[in-house]
């Protein structure tokens, strides 16, 4: 399995929520305790995505085709210009949700929204609820704010992503998940492929790199196999000293330390999201021997297995503490925001 699809299988935590707003100007609306990863684009008109964390950040304007990636931020706002004020805060609570509140009460298909009058602004708005180390793996590829320019193959998405999302036929749920992972993965190929993408992963761009390509690629596909740089070697046409020098020059660290690090991520999430045993999980990730994983996690996370887990429960216990909503802004009860 290629690398990046496996993160983004792996870091899913549910189903994606995908909603539309045809709504014409002015609206605004604030998002608070989002999910780990939201889409935005803009499909008609125009539109501005500002991330309130951060009092510094300047409103990102959208274009007609544009795709705005928003990540490990708890508030933004997206508005039809920087200008309109805040018309409603939308508490997910973590939750993906876009719902037929505030400017855009009006239920005008499936998951649409708005007053659907000439002169609407299109936007199309899906949230990931990823998990774990493995959903910060993929959020590493990316700022807290990414825009993605319109492209012929990201418009095509949109466009289809956006006639799905009005529908209600059997299969619904699947087809707009992989539509939304279609846009997604397009958006972030994109977002990769710019000259000046110099911040990326060393991983990331060891994908293209042949032969460590190619390995990378096999440990994905089964990192609890008892791999060998001999094994990987042979696998991808290269001699041991050649596979191991290109592979660590291409990723930065060795192929055997790239899976052991990557072992750790993925026992990392089985540890919190799973009652299995220490025991169970290091057989998941390729350990016969619990106290040699034991010893092995210890020395990557700075706590034992059983220490991580019990600390990973105790902050999954702790309520998120909600911003105060602002004067002459409606903030929604946790009823309206459900889906």
């Amino acid at each position: 399995m290629d690398v990046l699809s496996d993160l983004l299988h792996r870091a899913r935590a549910s189903s994606v929520l995908v909603r539309q707003m045809i709504q014409r100007p002015p609206w605004s609306m604030t998002f608070a305790d989002n999910p780990m990863l939201t889409v935005v684009a803009a499909l008609d008109g125009r539109a501005s995505v500002r991330l309130d964390d951060d009092p510094r950040a300047a409103p990102v304007h959208l274009a007609a085709g544009d795709i705005a990636l928003i990540s490990g931020t708890r508030r933004y706002t997206i508005a039809d210009a920087p200008t309109t004020p805040p018309q409603v805060v939308i508490r997910t609570n973590g939750t993906p949700a876009f719902e037929p509140i505030g400017p855009c009460r009006q239920s005008l298909a499936p998951r649409t929204y708005g007053d659907g009058l000439p002169g609407a602004t299109t936007l199309l708005r899906g949230a990931y609820d990823l998990r774990g180390d493995v959903g910060e793996r993929l959020l590493a590829l990316l700022p807290p704010l990414a825009v993605v320019p319109a492209g012929p193959r990201t418009r095509a998405a949109l466009d289809l992503l956006a006639t799905e999302t009005a529908q209600e036929e059997p299969g619904q749920d699947a087809v707009l998940n992989r539509l939304l992972d279609l846009v997604l993965v397009l958006a972030l190929r994109a977002w990769c492929a710019r000259p000046q993408a110099t911040e990326l992963p060393s991983w990331y761009a060891a994908l293209t790199t042949p032969a460590v390509g190619d390995a990378l690629r096999l440990l994905h596909g089964d990192p609890a196999r008892r791999w060998t740089v001999a094994d990987l070697a042979a696998r991808v046409g290269q001699s041991r000293a050649a596979f191991a020098a290109h592979f660590t020059t291409a990723v930065g660290e060795p192929p055997l330390g790239y899976l052991t690090s990557w072992r750790m991520v993925l026992a990392a999430d089985l540890l919190r999201d799973t009652d299995d045993t220490v025991a169970a999980v290091a057989r998941a990730v390729g350990y016969s021997d619990a106290f040699a994983f034991s010893t092995a996690f210890k020395r990557a996370r700075g706590h034992s297995p059983s220490d991580w887990r019990r600390q990973a429960a105790e902050r999954s216990e702790t309520p998120p503490v909600p911003a105060p909503a602002e004067a002459g802004v409606r903030s929604p009860s946790p009823e309206a925001d459900a889906s």
